[in-house]
Order: C-alpha cells, then sequence, then structure tokens
C-alpha cells in the first residue's frame, strides 16, 4: 500500500538543551472539520468514561455529543475514573456518536473511581513511551487482536520514567512526573515556542531524531506543539553530556526513509483510514487519513 508523509520543508530548528526542534511545513492545509479532545472535554461536548461500571483497562467509552468531529492523539494522557489512560493510536470520532477506544494503563497503583469521567491531562507521553507504545499495538494489528499495547511494557516505561527523575509516586502515575517538573516543562515551552505555519515537527535528542509528528493544518499543530514537547523534555533531560545536535540532514533521512516503508492499511478505531509501518531498524510509524487527507502521521525512531 502507498500511503506516505506529504511533502515536508524542514525549518531552522529551535533549540534548548539538549533537545532541538525542527518545524514541518507543507503547502498544503486540510479542509477536515474537527475539534481537539482537550477542546472538546473542556467543554463537556465530549465525555470519556469507563466503559461500564466495573471498568476495563485497555478500553474506554467515548460519546461525542456535539457537532463536529473529535480528534484524540496516540500518547495524550486522559485522567480520572478508575485510573489515567493515554491513547493507543490516533483516533477520530464523528460529531453525535459513540465508540470504544483502545488505551494503555499510565497509573499502575490505582483501580478505584476519583471521578466519573476523564479529562485530558495536557501532557503527552514522552518518545520512549511511544515507541513502545506504536510497536506492541502495530504487533496486537498484525496478530489480529486490535490496538492492543504491551501493557506491562508500558509500565516499566513509566516506572523507568519515575526511576530517571527521581519521582515518587503513590500510585505509580505518569502524571506525577509532570507534576513535579512543572517548572522545567514551562522552561522549555517558553524556549521553544510554535514557530508560525508549521503543520509539524521533528524532535531531536542530543544527535539523535526520535520523533515525527505532522498534522493536516498549522491550526491544530499549533495546538499541540507545546502538548508534545511536555513529553520529550523527559526524554532531554535523560540525555547525558552535551552531545553535537542533529541538523536537518538527519531530519531529511528518517523522513525520506519513511517513504520507502511498506504501509499496511487497518480498519480505523473511528472514522477514517489506519495506516502503519516499521523498519528493520525498528522505527514505527502510523497515519490517520480521511478522506484522503493526513490527519495525523508520526514515526517514532531508534
Amino acid at each position: 500500500m502507498t500511503i506516505t508523509l506529504p511533502n515536508l520543508r524542514i525549518g531552522n530548528p529551535v533549540c534548548h538543551e539538549a533537545l532541538s526542534v525542527f518545524p514541518l511545513f507543507t503547502d498544503t492545509n486540510g479542509g477536515i472539520e474537527y475539534r481537539l479532545s482537550t477542546e472538546a472535554l473542556a467543554d463537556d461536548s465530549v465525555v470519556v468514561e469507563e466503559i461500564n461500571e466495573g471498568g476495563s483497562v485497555p478500553d474506554l467509552s467515548v460519546e461525542n455529543r456535539g457537532d463536529t468531529r473529535v480528534l484524540f492523539i496516540e500518547g495524550e494522557e486522559l485522567v480520572g475514573a478508575k485510573q489515567n489512560r493515554i491513547l493507543n493510536t490516533s483516533v477520530l470520532i464523528a460529531a453525535h456518536a459513540k465508540a470504544k477506544i483502545p488505551v494503555s494503563c499510565v497509573e499502575q497503583g490505582r483501580w478505584g473511581y476519583r471521578s466519573r469521567s476523564f479529562g485530558s491531562s495536557g501532557s503527552h507521553s514522552p518518545s520512549k513511551l511511544r515507541r513502545a507504545l506504536k510497536a506492541s499495538v502495530s504487533d496486537s494489528i498484525r496478530k489480529k487482536r486490535g490496538h492492543r499495547s504491551d501493557q506491562g511494557e508500558v509500565w516499566r516505561e513509566v516506572a523507568c520514567m519515575h526511576a530517571s527523575h527521581k519521582v515518587s509516586s503513590s500510585t505509580a502515575a505518569m502524571s506525577d512526573c509532570f507534576d513535579t517538573y512543572r517548572d522545567r516543562i514551562a522552561d522549555f515551552r517558553e524556549r521553544l515556542r510554535y514557530v508560525d505555519g508549521a503543520t509539524g515537527m521533528a524532535v531531536a535528542v542530543g544527535g539523535r531524531v526520535v520523533s515525527v509528528d505532522v498534522f493536516d493544518k498549522p491550526e491544530t499543530c499549533q495546538k499541540v506543539w507545546d502538548r508534545l514537547l511536555s513529553g520529550v523534555v523527559f526524554d532531554a533531560l535523560e540525555a547525558e553530556g552535551a552531545a553535537q545536535p542533529a541538523d536537518a540532514t538527519a531530519v531529511q533521512r528518517l523522513l525520506e526513509n519513511s517513504r520507502t516503508l511498506s504501509w499496511e492499511p487497518t480498519e480505523a478505531v473511528g472514522e477514517g483510514e489506519e495506516y502503519r509501518a516499521s523498519s528493520p531498524q525498528g522505527d514505527h510509524a502510523s497515519a490517520l487519513v480521511f478522506d484522503g487527507v493526513l490527519v495525523h502521521g508520526s514515526v517514532l525512531a531508534v
């Protein structure tokens, strides 16, 4: 199947400490109308709850009560209900529709209600966790098991995050890392501001490009820019020494490699079509397409 990231122009990076963020630009602007989950959750036009009173770790129930589609992004964190979760894949929920979405737990030590419904934490998973998540979900899809993750591996990544950053959490919650490092995250966000017109971002930690995210329009990229940064801050804080920073050549190489991958179609959770691919080196990619337009594509690199 031929599905690739659109033609992208790589802009000059914005840098702080070990992080380099390269804005990505396209000549097209998607005409798909949707709201982001953070916006819809804030005004209750979308409601996310446990699938029933007993709950199910890998699934949540979503009801879109609004007149517009809602986009949830792979790796974003939802907090509340019986335990905090992250999205296993990007999902587009139709207006006035209900759906069951695949998630992973990022709070191993809690299984009890704090609220009836979920809210957005405003945080995003680090690239290490996102890559492990994408790899295991793709493997599950190949085995005809749906968008399931390796939950044990997700918990191990969260535990490593706590250990690396010396964070104590009574419920092993990933969100406690973000709370503890709130000021550091704010500093990175201030220094790595959204670049006008960008429809995507490539992130390098030291000399290694770890992630690429591309959206259908600058408006979406601008809204999620800070959230995506919140996760990779932890990757940057773990980086040792002052390695030579990556340059645009490294980003271009990853983008070109993504175009040679064998993209396989899979049934999307909500609206649209989903495609997945992986490289022999261990890079993992996915793309959510609606009406021929790439809504969200991402590559997580080794």
